[in-house]
């Protein structure tokens, strides 16, 4: 239950605001996807701010700035309040310097936990209230996750929540081409223990399991970090997770060694990728998944985020002419369904009642569905419609994050730069390139170490 219809019932106001009622993507009550009791509750919860402006500063620009105006026009729709989004390609710069200047947005929108967790234990973030916490636990998959992702030491060491997650990635996907499947006979994996068997079946049969591709200009080894994540996670419960990203056990300890052997296991393998192992690190991961489309086709599988459809070919049908499915978990292991991705948490940066009513907009559906049933979007709320969602393929990564027993953050993410976006790089060049994973976990380790 949103905590705002607990607080009181004021002044109803549907049509107050900023915006009109011909500024909304969607008309109130015109579309029977949507949850619009929970924007008219929340209307009549807050009544009339129109005397409020809300300034709200994150990355999104072009394409996904008038994505997330069309929602927080819901929200100035229902309250009367103004409110001013400002996006920027150098928000994580920016947002630094204008909290330390005191001059910040009443709300910013941090794409990476680690910069909000920087803030927060400077004193720049507004600790969010209990109840937040309370409706992410039972309102979001794996709400815990959520809540740890969303909770940090505050200026006085104590750990609070202070960020509100909100649109989310999926990175545990594998992506194939199903014509391809039905033709050879093959089904979808449900477990990791069949999709090694099915990596061995298609070499059987003559053909390429795996199209994988490291190549990337200057972040070159970066697809390799999301396959060692999702196998720490497919190998070890989440804390081992935790304390691999935070430098608690190191870069070569066993049981991350094995997570990186169990990369190896499909990358270092000759009769596994197109091109043999030696392509791994030469493939760009834009190229890589064009393997699938070729006839005969050059493998059958590739693993990536859902934005990889980008670089597929113009014209490729999702759903039809290409597909997905859950990286799945190890049967044998008993650790759930673990899903790694990324996302976007929002935070009070300079606080007002403004902030603290958007804060409880976001608990409601609809501030969800709008979004979802444009592009770009998914959510981990239990609470939305799946049939919001503008097609079938965001239904599905969107049922695998609401099916998730574990989600956790893209983990270079959170590791210094210099790792993340470094050494963890260069040293999966080095693994697939012919070291051992311990040799090349090793290294990763030192790096680490010298870090002052």
């Amino acid at each position: 239950m949103n905590r705002a219809l607990l607080t009181g019932v004021a002044t109803l106001a549907l049509f107050a605001g900023a915006a009109s009622a011909a500024d909304l993507k969607f008309p109130v009550g015109e579309d029977s996807r949507f949850n619009w009791d929970s924007y008219n509750q929340f209307a009549e919860a807050h009544g009339d701010i129109s005397d409020q402006t809300l300034t709200i500063f994150g990355p999104w620009l072009g394409p996904d700035k008038d994505l997330v105006e069309s929602v927080i026009a819901y929200f100035e729709e229902a309250t009367g309040a103004d409110v001013q989004y400002s996006g920027s390609d150098s928000f994580e710069q920016q947002i630094v310097i204008d909290t330390q200047a005191g001059s910040p947005p009443n709300i910013a929108v941090f794409p990476q936990p680690g910069l909000a967790a920087d803030l927060a234990a400077k004193g720049l973030l507004t600790k969010l209230p209990a109840e937040v916490g309370e409706f992410l636990t039972e309102n979001y998959a794996a709400g815990q996750s959520w809540v740890d992702l969303s909770s940090y030491a505050g200026k006085d060491g104590e750990k609070a929540l202070y960020a509100f997650p909100y649109k989310a990635d999926v990175k545990s996907l594998v992506w194939y081409v199903p014509d391809n499947f039905d033709d050879a006979g093959y089904e979808v994996p449900e477990t990791m223990e069949e999709l090694k068997a099915l990596t061995e079946q298609i070499v059987a049969d003559g053909g390429t399991p795996w199209c994988i591709g490291l190549g990337s200009g200057g972040a070159t080894g970066w697809p390799a970090t999301d396959w060692v994540e999702d196998m720490v996670l497919r190998t070890q419960p989440p804390e081992i997770y935790d304390q691999w990203v935070t430098n608690e056990i190191p870069f070569n300890d066993p049981r991350i060694v094995n997570a990186i052997d169990e990369f190896g296991w499909f990358a270092k393998n000759d009769k596994f990728v197109d091109g043999g192992a030696a392509a791994v690190a030469s493939t760009d991961f834009r190229d890589s998944p064009k393997g699938l489309f070729s006839s005969p086709p050059k493998c059958y599988m590739h693993k990536m985020a859902s934005f990889i459809p980008s670089f597929f070919p113009e014209g490729t049908e999702l759903g039809l002419d290409a597909d997905f499915f859950y990286f799945p978990a190890y049967e044998g292991e008993d650790l759930g369904k673990p899903v790694l991705g990324a996302g976007t948490l929002f935070g009070i940066t300079k606080d007002s009642p403004a902030a603290q009513a958007f804060i409880e907009f976001l608990e409601t559906p609809i501030a969800h569905e709008v979004w979802m049933a444009q592009s770009g979007f998914l959510t981990p709320f239990t609470g939305v419609n799946p049939e919001a969602y503008a097609n079938d393929a965001l239904r599905g990564q969107g049922e695998i994050l609401t099916e998730a027993t574990t989600f956790r953050f893209d983990g270079s993410d959170l590791m210094p730069g210099k790792i993340g976006a470094g050494a963890f790089w260069t040293g999966m060049i080095d693994f697939v390139g012919g070291q051992s994973a311990e040799q090349a976990a090793t290294k990763i380790q030192n790096t680490w170490d010298s870090i002052k």
